[in-house]
């Protein structure tokens, strides 16, 4: 299976703390989520919006656990800023996950976005179309982004979301058809690519040699199948309890781990399960994702 020196294992703090809706998970402090993640048997995070804004403390807190940053997101907005503010921007970034030692960057362009709209269907039409003219100034803005991490030793990991301009497959596709692999990896999320229709393996198979950080998401169908003819929002949606973490929903993984690891696959597998912690206690479903993945992926 996987290369254990070259397989990484982490976890978002999504499931303690929701950046979009920070009353979920309110109480959860930033030492008890990294305490925690630890302690279910984790070594790398994400950055949540309760997470030392000093580099250095940061990583000091995650030496003491034992831990390390994965990645981080990076909201872009090619089609709405200058080109030179998001690049200034997404230097700053990249200074930050330099000091605390990643080499990872996760890109999501939120221009028109709408997937932190609390009151506007996910599924449905709202979502914006880009037309060719703004397909050819993201596409050449994420190059030059991507150029940007690769000289200073990253990768940039475009992350396909629900409610984003890059949601489908055909939007992925089309996305990493104009994008230079040097430059621009992906993002590779099972519970989004779920979400929106498509086949999260199928996707896999076309694109595992782009693949530059994974996460790890399940889906709870049944609650899924009410988002369109109920007019749910995606903030809605996560309340609900659309997703989970792995062996808990709808994917399945084994063939997943199975292509990622004869791909061979190097970084992050980074369980990514956006709940409201009052109904998912955050450590037992930690615990829950790590018992699957040593059972399922041999790590």
């Amino acid at each position: 299976m996987f290369n254990q020196e070259k397989v990484f294992l982490g976890i978002a703090p999504i499931g303690w703390c929701n950046d979009d809706m920070p009353e979920l998970g309110a109480e959860n402090t930033f030492r008890q989520t990294v305490s925690e993640m630890a302690l279910a048997g984790f070594t790398g995070t994400e950055i949540g919006n309760k997470y030392p804004t000093d580099p250095k403390e940061l990583k000091w807190e995650l030496d003491l656990r034992g831990m390390r940053v994965a990645s981080r997101w990076f909201s872009s907005f090619l089609l709405t800023k200058p080109y030179e503010e998001v690049e200034e921007e997404f230097i700053k970034e990249l200074d930050f996950l330099a000091a605390v030692g990643a080499n990872r960057i996760n890109v999501s362009e939120q221009s028109y976005s709408i997937q932190g709209q609390v009151d506007t269907p996910v599924l449905g039409g709202a979502k914006h179309v880009m037309t060719p003219q703004e397909w050819d100034r993201f596409c050449d803005g994420l190059n030059k982004l991507g150029k940007v991490a690769k000289e200073r030793n990253f990768k940039l990991c475009f992350h396909h979301h629900m409610g984003t301009v890059v949601q489908t497959a055909e939007e992925t596709d089309k996305m990493l058809a104009n994008t230079n692999p040097e430059y621009v990896w992906l993002c590779y999320d099972t519970g989004h690519f779920t979400f929106a229709g498509e086949s999260p393996l199928t996707m896999l198979e076309k694109y595992a040699d782009r693949v530059g950080h994974v996460h790890l998401k399940d889906m709870r169908r049944a609650v899924v199948d009410r988002v369109k003819p109920e007019g749910w929002s995606f903030l809605k949606a996560v309340r609900e309890g659309a997703f989970t973490v792995p062996g808990d929903g709808c994917v399945d993984f084994d063939p997943i781990f199975d292509k990622l690891s004869k791909a061979g696959y190097e970084g992050w597998l980074l369980v990514e399960a956006e709940q409201d912690p009052a109904k998912a206690n955050p450590l037992e479903y930690a615990i829950k994702a790590r018992r699957f993945i040593r059972e399922h992926a041999l790590l």
